[in-house]
């Protein structure tokens, strides 16, 4: 299993390169923490606007390998004018930040929390509000193409998305995982062939009768098809393909819980000189 990280702050990751994009309130930061290294990140020039209050819904962070080049893509907007989405990225090869003119996209945000992108074959991945058409979906966006699209959910599944998280399982398959029935159970719904709606698939349904928080939320799987997740405190919780608790373990002992997160051990360092800070804790 890839080392885990624990955290006080809100957390993105790209696995394959080991680096982790920590939210800190309304800062970003690009962390190494097996070297270390970090960079503090400038805030967005929508971020620094003083005549409008913009809600930053989305964020996520990967690789643009045509360009070699590490990307954070920030969505905001201004819920006291029309609701017009503005996307900006930043690159860390230029250290600046460049908005994406030209789209007015119809996405706001499906939950309360501003929510982390989920990456996969370098396209991340967000669920979000198209308030055109009334109906949750996943948005997708490709970093070398920089271009925008739709993954639809299953007709089956509930369209509440507040109590849901994306996740890549399995070896590389795009998961969504819903807390239902009265929040006593989550269930992992499998995307088998990628942006073809009929092949989502009820795969895990876990029940929280062993897990006194009631609240269970994915975050990796193992080579043997074991689920490993969180509850909403201090807990480790693995469960196998049946949904059956296998094994529970405290990982913190701050009674608050942390924010966790699997990451790659990687000495890489990022396209420009970054600072370095001792790892541990954030």
């Amino acid at each position: 299993m890839p080392p885990l990280i624990r955290s006080k702050t809100k957390i993105n990751v790209h696995n394959k390169q080991g680096f982790i994009l920590l939210l800190l309130s309304s800062n970003l930061c690009l962390w190494n923490p097996s070297t270390g290294a970090n960079k503090p990140l400038a805030l967005s020039p929508i971020a620094c606007n003083e005549d409008a209050l913009f809600f930053t819904f989305l964020y996520g962070f990967g690789y643009d390998p045509s360009t070699d080049d590490y990307i954070v893509v920030l969505a905001s907007y201004d819920p006291e004018a029309d609701l017009e989405t503005f996307f900006e990225l930043f690159s860390v090869k230029a250290n600046a930040w460049n908005r994406i003119e030209g789209m007015n996209l119809p996405y706001i945000d499906a939950s309360d929390d501003p929510r982390a992108g989920t990456l996969l074959n370098g396209v991340i991945h967000w669920l979000a509000f198209r308030y055109d058409v009334l109906a949750n979906v996943i948005v997708a966006f490709d970093l070398t193409e920089r271009s925008f699209s739709d993954v639809l959910l299953s007709a089956n599944l509930n369209q509440e998305l507040t109590f849901c998280d994306l996740r890549v399982l399995g070896g590389g398959l795009l998961c969504l995982c819903q807390r239902r029935g009265g929040r006593s159970r989550t269930e992992i719904w499998v995307m088998e062939e990628y942006k073809v709606q009929s092949s989502w698939t009820k795969s895990i349904v876990v029940s929280f009768d062993d897990i006194p928080s009631l609240y269970f939320s994915p975050r990796c799987s193992t080579k043997s098809g074991d689920i490993v997740g969180i509850d909403d405190s201090t807990v480790l919780v693995k469960c196998n393909a049946e949904g059956q608790i296998l094994e529970q373990h405290s990982y913190s002992d701050d009674p608050h819980g942390c924010e966790v997160v699997m990451y790659t051990e990687s000495l890489l360092s990022l396209p420009i000189e970054i600072g370095q800070a001792a790892g541990g804790d954030v």
